[in-house]
């Protein structure tokens, strides 16, 4: 089953969907800046574009492109800006 989110009014959508690797999220950002708190692990792919994230205990943003992830642990939340409309893929364990 596939199953359809939307967050912040819109500006970030996501299709989530369960394989044999477990669940995973893919979708798209329109460009703001964008509080998300984790209920578990997530690995978060940039897929095409741009994201800043401040993650967990971190003072710095960190800039992620095509190709490139990051993690954030359970039960936290972090920030990420986009100046560009930006894909991602986000897998949770």
């Amino acid at each position: 089953m596939i199953n359809v989110n939307e967050y912040f009014d819109g500006a970030v959508k996501s299709l989530a969907y369960t394989t044999a690797e477990g669940k995973s999220t893919i979708g798209v950002i329109e460009s703001g800046e964008y509080e998300f708190g984790t209920s578990s692990h997530e690995t978060m792919s940039v897929i095409e574009g741009e994201l800043a994230a401040l993650l967990p205990g971190a003072q710095n943003w960190e800039s992620f492109t095509n190709g490139q992830s990051f993690e954030v642990p359970a039960k936290t939340s972090f920030k990420v800006r986009a100046v560009a409309q930006t894909s991602y893929l986000c897998k949770y364990r």
